[in-house]
Formats: C-alpha cells, structure tokens, sequence
C-alpha cells in the first residue's frame, strides 16, 4: 500500500473539491487512478459546503456560558458545540467529551484550527452524503474510487489524536474475521478489523495537522473490500454492546 498527500490551495466556501483534488495531484506529477482511495479532511468537505460559523454572531446560551466556564472555554464556542453534539459526557480544560453521530469525539467535531479567523468549521451536516456525492462527481469525470471523510479523536487512555472516518463510499468499512483461524488454528470469536479508522491514521501521516495544506490523501493498493453499498453505518455499535461506554455507564456517568 502506498499514501501521498495531495497539496491544493486553501479551500474556500463553494470550492469544487473533486477538481481541486485533481489541480493539485497534477501540480505534484500524482496521477489519480481506478480503485485508489481519496481520503478527505472534514474541515476541506465542511468548508466547501460552506458549513463555518462566525463566532461572534453566537449568542451563548446560559449553559454555555456555565459549561464554558468550568472548561476554561469561550461560550460562543461551546455554544455552537452544544447545538451540535447529539450527547456531551462531560469535559476537560479546553474541551468537552460528546457523541456526534455514533462517535465519541471532542467538541462535537467543532473545531478552530485551519478555520478562517473568527470562524469555526463544524462537521459536514451528512458525512455519508458528503462521501457518496465525492464518489459520484469522480465518477463523472470516469474516476472509480473510493472515498473517505475524516477527522481526528483521541482515544481513552492515550495521549494525542489518531483517525476517525465519518463517511466512507466506494469499500467495506470493517472487515468481520470472526471465525478466521489464528496462527494455532483457533477460530477467532470477536475480531472485526475497523479498516475505514486505520486507513484515516494513515492518511493523516501524509496530511499533517498543522499548515501543511494537504487536505486530501491518495492511498494506492489498500487491502479492502471494494464495491457499492457500503457506508460508515456498519462501523457504528451501539453504547450497550461497547466495552467502553457499557461500563461507564453501569458506574454512573458524571453529568457535563
């Protein structure tokens, strides 16, 4: 498997992002082929869809200003988190813990960095959609690849950010090895391999996270399953059947 970032210009609101991708392979000699994987910062996909908020256009809302507060945050900020997280589990200095749309992640994929001054990007309002319709624009241009939406979490217990894919078009997400032999001949009983995530860590290795302007990722020879239908549903497990969350909240959660 091989990975390449693709450098392009800033993205703006209402950017063709399929012919941005393209413009920059080809100022980098990359050539984009059949059955290669683009993976796509949430930021670029949410930019060109236009999907920033101006945070002093945000009026908070007395639980910001609370939240905020005991958070070391700006209210507006948290405002626009609350409105956009589906749960908020609780938080740190500087960031909140919440589920948006199956996942666990901070601030509600909120987020300031790579945003223009005084705006915050927030995630595509359907990254499924978002993915497919990437998929589709490639398509008419005789491209068949696949796609995937990303973004960064942290995971418990450890230090710094890795992959997440919130929309994925094109291959299977998760490949089910329940029943494969191990190296002893002993049927696996509960591994599933989360291709869609492994492959996000790996583009963000070639995209960077500061000012790299590399907003996409070429993954070449992948070892996934291709075909249609596939989406970033199957990756999703409800919070009953998950080993994290199924035992915080037999503890009790601690209320935000």
């Amino acid at each position: 498997m091989e990975i390449w970032g693709i450098r392009t210009r800033v993205v703006r609101p209402g950017d063709d992002l399929v012919e941005l991708t393209i413009e920059g392979a080809e100022s980098s000699k990359m050539e984009i082929r059949g059955g290669d994987i683009l993976a796509f910062s949430s930021k670029a996909v949410a930019t060109a869809m236009g999907r920033l908020v101006r945070l002093s256009d945000v009026r908070p809302s007395p639980a910001a200003i609370d939240l905020a507060a005991r958070h070391s945050m700006d209210p507006a900020f948290v405002e626009v988190v609350i409105r956009e997280a589906d749960q908020i589990l609780g938080g740190v200095e500087h960031a909140l813990a919440t589920i948006k749309r199956g996942i666990l992640v901070a601030n509600a994929g909120v987020d300031q960095s790579n945003s223009p001054p005084g705006y915050v990007a927030l995630w595509p309002e359907d990254p499924q959609a978002a993915a497919e319709g990437l998929k589709a624009s490639f398509s008419r241009r005789g491209l068949d690849v696949g796609i995937l939406i990303i973004d960064s979490r942290t995971l418990p217990l450890r230090m710094g950010n890795s992959g997440v894919a919130i929309g994925i078009a094109g291959f299977r997400a998760v490949e089910d090895l329940r029943g494969k032999p191990d190296l002893y001949g002993r049927p696996l009983r509960l591994k599933r391999f989360m291709v869609a995530d492994n492959l996000a860590s790996a583009a963000q290795l070639v995209m960077g996270e500061t000012d790299e302007s590399r907003p996409v990722a070429l993954i070449r020879d992948a070892p996934v399953t291709y075909g249609s239908g596939y989406g970033i549903g199957e990756a999703y497990i409800p919070p009953d059947q998950c080993l994290i969350m199924h035992l915080l909240s037999c503890r009790g959660g601690r209320s935000p």
